[in-house]
């Protein structure tokens, strides 16, 4: 049965707390959280997970930074995707996601120059975090990235070699979307359906479904039957995040606009079935 969650972005314990009741209310069966402004004080990590356990609510990823950039921050990077490891294998939750993101550069040399590094990051993040019992998740973003289209995902899949590496898609990050940068412009060369989703997918164990324009009732920017039919035609059987994008695309508020997103994709998912 596809699960549907929600993307928690919060920056202080008492958002957090009201982001899980939320989650509650809105009778979901997974929550995730963005974890750079989630405070590690242990009393409150035992909050939000008491939290969610009563809420019946299992964590199902937790938001990391990315492993891709110049080598000289390279311990810094995996310094920090070691620490959400940690707090992953604390909270319960499934996995981390992973960005590769850093600028793509012109010459192939200084791509392959990244891309090395990168990858043996990915090594070393994904056995670290086997041992811990925990998931890393790859996610495509084209705001400036080495996972912008399916071609580099499916290498950063392959070149990693690692068990517990899978592919997060991201329905709206891809290179030429809607979604992308800058946003509301798209490359009508590139069809992100076929040319992304339809690669991808088979490797896609959670899937973030983005949200940028729901106030009618249904998702304007992105096809979710169309997606949909691509994640059955593989079996997917994961979770769906919704990942709302905010902005003044809607004429209500972000509660009201989660609540849409939220029966949209139920209906859609029950539909595709």
């Amino acid at each position: 049965m596809i699960k549907l969650s929600w993307m928690a972005r919060a920056t202080d314990a008492e958002v957090f707390e009201g982001h899980v009741k939320f989650a509650r209310e809105l009778d979901l069966d997974v929550i995730d959280f963005h974890v750079g402004g989630m405070p590690r004080d242990p009393d409150f990590l035992w909050r939000i997970k008491m939290l969610c356990v009563k809420g019946g609510l299992p964590i199902g990823y937790l938001g990391s930074g990315t492993l891709a950039g110049p080598i000289e921050d390279k311990k810094e990077r995996l310094d920090t995707a070691k620490a959400d490891v940690d707090l992953a294998a604390f909270l319960g939750a499934q996995m981390i996601r992973s960005f590769a993101r850093h600028k793509w550069p012109d010459t192939v040399e200084e791509q392959e120059a990244i891309w090395g590094p990168m990858i043996e990051s990915f090594q070393e993040i994904c056995d670290y975090a086997a041992e811990k019992g925990v998931v890393v998740g790859l996610q495509n973003h084209n705001h400036g990235s080495f996972c912008m289209n399916a071609d580099q995902a499916l290498r950063i899949l392959s070149d990693t070699g690692r068990e517990n590496l899978t592919f997060i898609m991201d329905t709206g990050q891809w290179q030429g979307s809607l979604g992308g940068a800058p946003r509301g412009w798209r490359d009508i060369t590139v069809d992100i359906y076929k040319d992304y989703m339809e690669r991808t997918a088979p490797h896609a164990t959670y899937v973030r479904a983005k949200i940028y324009k729901i106030d009618s009732g249904h998702e304007e920017w992105l096809d979710y039957p169309r997606i949909l039919k691509i994640l059955r035609g593989v079996d997917f059987n994961g979770n769906i995040s919704i990942v709302f994008e905010g902005g003044d695309r809607n004429s209500v508020d972000t509660n009201e606009c989660l609540k849409l997103a939220a029966n949209h994709l139920r209906e859609v998912i029950a539909e595709s079935a």
